[in-house]
């Protein structure tokens, strides 16, 4: 009889614990079920999962607490720091293509001016070159050497001839020594 007995025992355990078993899985879908159809908000951590802090830990997780808002507000400045700097950098940028407008419209006028006066001073060559020589070279005594060098290295070299014969000896010598001179300190390598 006891061999039929233990086994009938040992059947309604493990029937019990099952039982017990499956209770609380079901209880608790049972629960969570019935929150579905609320419309209020489910709590992120249920009340069965807070703990309270033991003393000796208090000061630690009070430090890493401070620590965290220290680093968080640091963090945050630094953003702010990022985002001025960015709008700084922006400036810059928009400054820098203004500034490199503003230099291409001065090496433009500065162009215009040159080939001007270029212009200018190849007219005024062509007046001197078809000018008589005498009249000519009456002008440019009066002239300072380096201005009339000047007019007399862009001649054709018969015209400046013409001219320089006309001209009393100490300036066509004060002309020339300026015409031979300019070229002098100019690189050679």
């Amino acid at each position: 009889m006891t061999g039929r007995v233990l086994p009938v025992i040992a059947a309604l355990f493990l029937l019990s614990g099952l039982l017990r078993l499956g209770d609380g899985p079901a209880q608790a879908l049972a629960e969570g079920l019935r929150g579905l159809g609320d419309d209020a908000p489910v709590s992120a951590t249920p009340a069965a999962l807070t703990c309270s802090v033991p003393p000796d830990i208090a000061p630690v997780l009070a430090a890493l607490q401070d620590r965290t808002a220290k680093l968080d507000a640091r963090e945050a400045a630094l953003d702010r720091r990022a985002a001025t700097l960015a709008i700084v950098g922006e400036e810059i940028d928009r400054q820098m293509a203004a500034l490199a407008e503003a230099e291409d419209s001065l090496r433009a006028t500065l162009a215009l001016a040159e080939e001007s006066a270029e212009s200018d001073l190849a007219r005024l060559t062509a007046v001197y070159e078809s000018m008589k020589p005498e009249q000519a070279a009456a002008l440019f005594a009066q002239m300072a050497p380096d201005f009339a060098a000047g007019f007399l290295g862009r001649m054709r070299p018969e015209a400046a001839a013409a001219i320089m014969a006309g001209l009393d000896p100490p300036v066509a010598y004060s002309i020339s020594a300026v015409l031979a001179g300019r070229n002098a300190r100019a690189p050679r390598d």
